[in-house]
């Protein structure tokens, strides 16, 4: 499939992921947009990065295979269990989401010179957040934000974006809360995009980018949940 340069007119238009190689590039736009993004996960799509050189332009991919968490495959280790036991940190929902994604943007990760998580990012994907699309589940110490996670809630799925912690088990333990809400509102699956030996160590496992985008059109074909994520703090 030749790569596609997006049209600004028609944000929620993409080429069919299908149609892409294995690493998944769909295609390239100048900008996201709420519009744009919103539609691009509705498809098994995603902005993984911004090049680093003129144009500058953000790049959207939907990789094959493609790495989920299903709620009820959820493993829960003896560290993570005392720190569930001990009620180590409070958690709460939706209560710092820029917080969250700042601390995601800025924490210093193994073989990664800088984040791919752009300003520009971090405002549309505010925005989302305002709309009631976009969550966070973050755990404090002392008042502190020691640990959380971000991502899209759409239909009975949960698309995640990045998780930080700052303190050992804090960010399992924002993941527990997550597969908590999943299993209690009927999520299908929780999109973890690409392998990761973290996320692999709490059960997360790849599957075919087109069984991917089958489930996918089933857990979003009856519209967006009713979701009250505050009542889950």
């Amino acid at each position: 499939m030749s790569l596609v340069f997006l049209d600004n007119q028609s944000p929620e238009t993409f080429p069919d992921p299908r149609q892409s190689d294995a690493q998944g590039l769909v295609a390239l736009s100048t900008n996201l947009g709420t519009t744009r993004l919103v539609a691009a996960y509705r498809q098994g799509i995603f902005p993984w990065m911004k090049m680093e050189q003129a144009p500058f332009l953000w790049c959207w991919y939907s990789p094959n295979p493609r790495m989920v968490l299903y709620p009820k495959e959820f493993k829960i280790s003896r560290s993570l269990t005392r720190a569930l036991k001990e009620e180590r940190f409070e958690i709460r929902i939706d209560h710092n989401f820029a917080g969250v994604m700042r601390a995601c943007a800025s924490i210093k990760r193994p073989g990664q010179e800088k984040s791919w998580i752009e300003p520009e990012m971090e405002q549309d994907y505010g925005k989302l957040h305002r709309q009631g699309i976009a969550h966070s589940i973050e755990a404090y110490q002392e008042d502190k934000l020691v640990g959380g996670l971000y991502g899209l809630c759409l239909g009975k799925a949960f698309f995640g974006e990045s998780m930080f912690h700052k303190v050992s088990e804090a960010s399992k333990v924002c993941m527990a809360k997550l597969v908590e809400i999943a299993e209690q509102e009927g999520f299908h699956f929780i999109d973890c995009q690409v392998p990761n030996s973290f996320l692999s160590g709490l059960g997360a496992r790849e599957i075919e980018r087109s069984v991917f985008l089958s489930q996918l059109s089933e857990a979003t074909k009856k519209g967006d949940p009713t979701t009250d994520w505050y009542s889950f703090t």
